[in-house]
């Protein structure tokens, strides 16, 4: 039997009945978690215990060079909108509107979101947890930004980025705000509660389309104690020990080429990194707490998808569930120097953090995972090949076999479809481009340009022999170098990237909120 038969509705491009469409279409549970480093999932080289997640992943496939675009809200919006955040409004972030375009703090209504379209093709759509794409100040009524206002039947969360795991705020539930809640409230167990509630009373005469939005393991660093309690003792040994030994464990797994070394990246500590035992007692100490802290908080997360996918075995959906998980960029360094620390761990064993277009802030974990359906495919595989945020709608839509909206234009779509990778095949290749607060990067083929802010010179990578940036070869090829940053230049011309901005956080927020002074929220 040809191998890509074993998943026809998959690959399908004829429309297919409407009592087709019913039997056919996979549900379908997308997973984004937020500020979670490459490799900090069991699957991924992780000590961290994520046994749930780890099924997801042997039942199906890993891709160890899936791209973010490393923040919060861009990725968001790419991930939402299946487009570069610039060109939906997300150049920055939701906390203010800079009225210009490319950076208005929530996305344009002109762009249809994976909810729109997958409701537009049948699916009952669900959202549970962070939304970070209405911009702040937008919080107090409904402003047409908010999730059941783009394309969720049903919504339950925090609109806002940021906050308290026991009193986030805004909490919705639908569109009305929830000013009370529990005394034994977190966070990260009521966006499990609701995703669970929805799957409960979810009709299965249609497919559903449930998007999972954990803020967990953003900070603040909060976890109830029996949980952290737990994880204490395996961070003892310190992050020089755990470090080598996820980055052989990566090895093991195929996640990255047998024959590298681990690198230090002293150049991210302003020349030195220290070793464990440079530390003194007390910082040893506050590692270890905060790092049993942010595993403990990992680790509930995994619970709450084990609950899930239990509600969807009750309900005889998982058989026909496609899972997609993900992490929307790489771990942050802004908890201080310990936080730094924590990061330099969870990213292994690539550089820099969150927010930069190293490949630390813009590498993270992609999991897709077909139920038991497909028992025949090669399971547990890992795939080599480019992935990047912007692929998820068009793999969704592929899956549900869901045309673009006629109501909406814009119908060209620059990501591509996930799912030949499925069957080991190619996926379509594609030059891919990065900018969040000027720092700037843009991979084609093995060759990968970056920079740290428009302020630095650009850094010629050769990905292939040199995947954790270690080497400049911009004085060696400066045509390559040229060469890329002119089609960097075209794509930030097209895609309205420009003018770069890289003013620090509350300076920048300031600045346009001073500026926009009758800044509420709208467009």
């Amino acid at each position: 039997m040809n191998r890509i038969s074993l998943i026809p509705f998959l690959l399908c491009t004829t429309p297919l009945s409407s009592h087709a469409q019913k039997i056919q279409q996979p549900h379908i549970v997308l997973i984004l978690c937020d500020d979670m480093g490459f490799s900090d999932l069991g699957c991924y080289g992780s000590e961290i215990h994520t046994p749930n997640i780890d099924k997801l992943a042997q039942d199906g496939i890993r891709f160890s060079q899936f791209k973010n675009t490393g923040r919060s809200c861009p990725s968001r919006a790419a991930l939402l909108t299946g487009r570069y955040q610039h060109q939906v409004g997300m150049g920055w972030m939701a906390e203010v509107d800079e009225h210009r375009p490319g950076y208005r703090g929530q996305i344009d209504k002109e762009y249809p979101t994976i909810a729109e379209i997958m409701k537009a093709g049948g699916y009952r759509t669900y959202m549970s947890g962070k939304w970070h794409v209405t911009t702040t100040g937008g919080y107090d009524a409904p402003n047409g930004s908010y999730p059941v206002q783009r394309g969720f039947d049903r919504y339950y969360g925090c609109l806002h980025g940021g906050g308290s795991y026991y009193k986030p705020d805004p909490v919705y539930n639908d569109l009305k705000r929830i000013t009370q809640l529990p005394d034994d409230y977190y966070y990260t167990k009521a966006i499990t509660d609701s995703a669970v509630s929805f799957i409960h009373t979810h009709d299965t005469d249609k497919p559903m389309f449930l998007y999972l939005a954990h803020y967990a393991p953003h900070l603040p660093l909060q976890a109830p104690a029996e949980y952290v309690e737990k994880c204490m003792d395996r961070y003892k040994v310190g992050y020089d020990v755990l470090r080598k030994q996820r980055f052989e464990k990566q090895k093991r797994l195929g996640l990255i080429p047998d024959n590298m070394e681990l690198p230090i990246f002293n150049k991210e500590f302003n020349g030195k990194r220290p070793s464990w035992n440079e530390l003194t007692p007390e910082q040893q100490e506050k590692w270890i707490k905060d790092m049993a802290t942010y595993a403990a908080m990992i680790e509930i997360m995994d619970e709450g998808i084990g609950l899930v996918i239990k509600e969807l075995k009750k309900k005889n959906m998982y058989e026909n569930t496609v899972f997609l998980f993900m992490s929307d960029n790489g771990a942050t360094n802004e908890g201080g120097f310990i936080g730094q620390l924590m990061s330099d761990l969870s990213n292994t064993p690539y550089r820099s953090y969150k927010k930069w277009g190293f490949q630390g802030g813009t590498s993270s974990p992609l999991i897709l995972s077909y139920g038991n359906k497909n028992k025949n495919l090669q399971k547990g595989r890992v795939c080599n090949q480019p992935a990047h945020i912007i692929d998820i709608m068009p793999t969704c839509m592929a899956l549900g076999n869901v045309a673009y909206p006629k109501t909406f234009s814009h119908a060209d779509l620059p990501g591509t479809n996930l799912l030949p990778a499925i069957t080991g095949q190619s996926i379509h290749k594609r030059t891919l481009y990065f900018e969040h607060q000027s720092s700037c990067a843009i991979i084609e083929g093995n060759w990968k340009l970056v920079r740290a802010d428009r302020n630095s010179q650009w850094e010629l990578i050769d990905l292939d022999k040199d995947p954790f940036e270690t080497h400049d070869l911009s004085a060696t090829y400066p045509d390559k170098v040229e060469e890329l940053e002119s089609k960097w230049i075209e794509w930030a011309n097209t895609h309205k990237v420009f003018p770069l901005e890289d003013k620090p956080w509350t300076e920048r927020i300031n600045f346009y909120q001073e500026k926009n002074s009758y800044q509420k929220g709208d467009y």
